[in-house]
């Protein structure tokens, strides 16, 4: 580690494992045809059903801009539809495709494969408690955050 961040030794290890995650991410999910970020709203899809777009901003902490953009390349690749609300026209409700339904094994195959390579010669256990750390990291993070606003 460098000496400039050894002061910061948590951030620069979250930095790394953070930057490898995706990266295998991406190379896991290319194999189905998505980038990282895209099989989470599809994840929301498949498990919510239709949904408000400024619903899955909300849920996965995105921002509206990013997720037009995620929606977008989703559906020019046709695994969402996008239409108007019915009873709001304002809004867009955005809906998986059969397409996408097709996927949905696979995506979830790539997210065991990610798993079992992050925790690889871990214990049940010791794979526990590193999901108890970041989610108290997590909460750590989004109250500084919130404190910031």
């Amino acid at each position: 580690m460098p000496d400039s961040v050894a002061a910061g030794a948590l951030n620069h290890a979250i930095f790394r494992v953070a930057r490898l995650h995706r990266m295998l991410a991406g190379q896991l999910l290319r194999r189905v045809g998505l980038h990282p970020g895209q099989e989470l709203v599809m994840m929301q899809l498949w498990d919510r059903g239709p949904q408000r777009q400024t619903d899955l901003v909300r849920l996965l902490g995105s921002d509206a801009a990013t997720m037009t953009r995620t929606v977008r390349r989703l559906e020019n690749a046709g695994f969402v539809r996008r239409f108007p609300c019915a009873t709001d026209k304002r809004v867009t409700i955005i809906e998986p495709t059969a397409a996408s339904n097709a996927l949905r094994a696979e995506v979830e195959r790539v997210w065991l494969d990610l798993e079992a390579g992050a925790t690889e010669g871990m214990t049940p256990e010791r794979q526990a408690e590193a999901v108890e750390v970041l989610r108290s990291i997590e909460e750590n993070l989004v109250r500084a955050t919130s404190q910031q606003t």
